[in-house]
């Protein structure tokens, strides 16, 4: 087998999630998306752009990754 840089990629297929949110949080995100617009001027729906939030997200939560880096490793 070669050795290769690059690793095998990861499981890209998509997966589809449902969820209900509240009108309060509809408007902040379509609030967002014209931001987004304004500032990138890109159009985005709103579902394109909320799994980039997430990631930024859970990206940037210290206490989740190391809660989760833990798990990795068994412990505690």
């Amino acid at each position: 087998m070669a050795d290769l840089k690059l690793g095998k990629l990861p499981d890209r297929t998509p997966v589809k999630l449902t969820i209900t949110i509240t009108p309060d949080l509809q408007a902040a995100l379509q609030a967002y998306a014209a931001v987004y617009a304004s500032t990138y001027g890109v159009e985005e729906p709103v579902a394109e752009l909320i799994p980039a939030m997430l990631t930024a997200f859970l990206d940037g939560d210290r206490g989740f990754a190391k809660a989760r880096e833990d798990a990795r490793r068994g412990g505690r």
